[in-house]
């Protein structure tokens, strides 16, 4: 022990500023904030590295799990959550088949989506027939104005059966903001039973029946910064009338329920989760309620389907499995993973048992469930904490300040802002400064759709246009739809365009553009070729006609095009579309000499490839 002391003591911790100095020197005279500065998108910072004086202002660090403000979960001995899977419901006792086989695979928490089936004492017993309520998490969700029948129904359904009342543990689905921003229908004559729901479920201290679900929001493009501080807002508007009601604001709070999205950024969803408590906690302590436990704040936690993708399909899980691990490290109470292949089709077994699989591989084999809080202390998840804190604070009182959620809502305030991200969003893939791996990026050359189609109505709550809204809705589509039209297009067509890559000059140079065009070009669907090189432009253009091309990419250097393009697109003589790859400091000589076509890391890629189209008479 003496000598593992020693050995740190001879040791000096190098000082920010010497780190700082170092960073100078590798960079060798480059912008530091612009090299390694990371501007987010919720509008903060993010710096390269931190160190404990990072921290030294924040309160975060210092507090405790199970305890207000809640920031590291609201529990203190385990890390453990539900791990649910939802079932639409059709029949009631076929989907009580499903849902026993499904508990004893590992789930223990179901949502019975009821729709508008025709709800009666019958239909609820058959619909619960031996599920223990006591031992597993179970939530309903029906029609908005079947709420208050559907809580008559269970409550004489549990005090039937003599369950404890505290054992019942789950929801029942009650959130009418939520339909105005799906269909654009004013649901405000609804909010009267908010009230009335409360009351009939007040002796079940563990069912929840108010729901704020900001995954929705996630599902639409919504930053981080956007899903956590509307959905703060929202949450406050419920409890703000529920209060105003008369109902005691210890019941209230315990009756609200946050379904929040997972996206991609693996960090800050894991920075969510914790801000969203510690931001919660802070709001409910504002009406003074008698015990701090009405301040926590419970989530269920959904992965995201808005960067979900028809093509190369399977990628979907790894995408959810990372947006999985970060609900479960940011201390969620349920979690739902979307089935990978839900852009496309109703989930098969095969893709829910996956689904599910997805949740028990983290629990079972990496005891993500053991651990409260693993991100506690890490400089970086501490900072994130409080910057996403910070952010979406400012944004809850502005909405506030405005009126509160529900007159921004009927404003259009939020559809519009989530509107405007979506569409930014869907620009930014355009051009692939965000980045799908298999749609955008990287796609799979020779994979097909297999009538594989984008389902018309997406589980990422795909907006009902009315010819006459009450308010706006928000227009939501899959950040990949863009590119799936494309390609679908081009499968489709008559004969799918052939692109070869006549690579010529410079080795290095041919090699690299000719990936990089078959990688931007298969993006289409285009059928792509990649050769070694050729001696000559001519032996490049007799080749490519002989293997059918409908477009030829000239790949060399910067240098060599001047030498190369113009004879090789006249040679070609408008027998295939002529493209060169890169935007050489000749491009104005090659323009003049007819040629129009060219594809670099600045083009706007899905624009490019349209026109494309349409020159191919796609």
């Amino acid at each position: 022990m003496a000598n593992k002391e020693k050995l740190f003591t001879e040791f000096t911790a190098p000082t920010t500023q010497e780190w700082l100095d170092k960073i100078e020197v590798d960079l060798k005279g480059a912008d530091f904030q612009k090299r390694l500065v990371w501007r987010t998108n919720e509008g903060f910072n993010v710096q390269p590295f931190y160190r404990r004086e990072d921290l030294a202002n924040l309160k975060t660090p210092d507090a405790l799990p199970g305890e207000f403000p809640f920031v590291r979960g609201n529990k203190k001995d385990s890390n453990e959550w539900y791990v649910r899977q939802n079932i639409a419901v059709t029949d009631p006792a076929e989907a009580n088949k499903k849902a026993l086989d499904i508990l004893m695979k590992g789930v223990d928490s179901i949502g019975f989506k009821l729709g508008h089936a025709e709800l009666s004492a019958e239909f609820i017993e058959t619909l619960l027939k031996d599920i223990r309520l006591d031992c597993v998490e179970v939530s309903y969700r029906a029609c908005l104005r079947h709420a208050l029948q559907l809580a008559d129904l269970l409550v004489a359904y549990f005090e039937k059966m003599g369950y404890d009342k505290e054992k019942i543990v789950g929801g029942v689905g009650f959130d009418p903001i939520e339909r105005m921003l799906m269909k654009g229908k004013d649901s405000t004559m609804l909010l009267p039973d908010m009230p009335k729901l409360v009351e009939k479920l007040k002796d079940y201290p563990n069912l929840r029946c108010v729901m704020v679900h900001s995954d929705l929001l996630n599902n639409s493009g919504a930053y981080i910064v956007q899903e956590l501080g509307y959905a703060l807002a929202w949450g406050n508007e419920y409890l703000q009338q529920l209060t105003d009601a008369g109902i005691d604001v210890d019941l209230a709070a315990k009756k609200i329920k946050f379904y929040m999205g997972i996206s991609e950024n693996y960090f800050m969803e894991i920075a969510k989760f914790r801000a969203a408590r510690l931001l919660w906690a802070q709001i409910v302590k504002q009406y003074e309620p008698k015990c701090d436990c009405a301040c926590k704040m419970v989530i269920n936690a959904s992965t995201s389907t808005y960067n979900q993708t028809v093509f190369d399909s399977y990628v979907n899980l790894l995408r959810s499995q990372t947006e999985a691990m970060s609900a479960a490290l940011g201390g969620v109470h349920s979690m739902v993973v979307t089935p990978f292949d839900a852009p496309y089709e109703q989930a098969t077994d095969f893709s829910e048992r996956i689904a599910r699989n997805q949740q028990l591989i983290i629990k079972e084999e990496s005891h993500f469930d053991r651990i409260v809080d693993p991100g506690a202390g890490s400089y970086y998840i501490e900072h994130l904490t409080d910057a996403l804190a910070q952010e979406a604070w400012k944004l809850f009182l502005k909405i506030e300040d405005e009126g509160g959620f529900l007159e921004a809502v009927k404003k259009g305030t939020i559809q519009d802002d989530i509107n405007a991200t979506n569409v930014k969003r869907h620009g930014d893939a355009a051009k692939r400064k965000e980045f799908l791996l298999g749609t955008n990026q990287f796609p799979n050359f020779t994979e097909k759709s297999e009538g594989k189609e984008p389902s018309s109505v997406c589980c990422c709550a795909t907006a009902t246009h009315t010819t006459d809204p009450d308010v706006p809705a928000l227009k939501t589509s899959r950040l990949a739809s863009d590119f799936e039209t494309l390609r679908l297009t081009t499968e489709k067509a008559a004969k799918v365009p052939v692109a070869f890559m006549l690579t010529i000059g410079n080795l290095a140079m041919r090699q690299a553009r000719a990936q990089f065009s078959c990688n931007f070009l298969a993006c289409a669907g285009y059928k792509v070729i990649d050769n070694l090189g050729f001696k000559t432009v001519e032996e490049g253009v007799d080749a490519a006609l002989a293997a059918g091309a409908d477009i030829v990419v000239i790949c060399s250097s910067d240098d060599e095009y001047a030498e190369y393009a113009i004879p090789a697109f006249k040679y070609l003589d408008g027998r295939a579309m002529f493209v060169v790859a890169g935007a050489p400091a000749c491009m104005e000589d090659l323009k003049a000499a007819g040629i129009e076509n060219y594809i670099h890391v600045k083009c706007n890629v899905l624009e490019t490839l349209r026109e494309y189209n349409q020159k191919l008479g796609i």
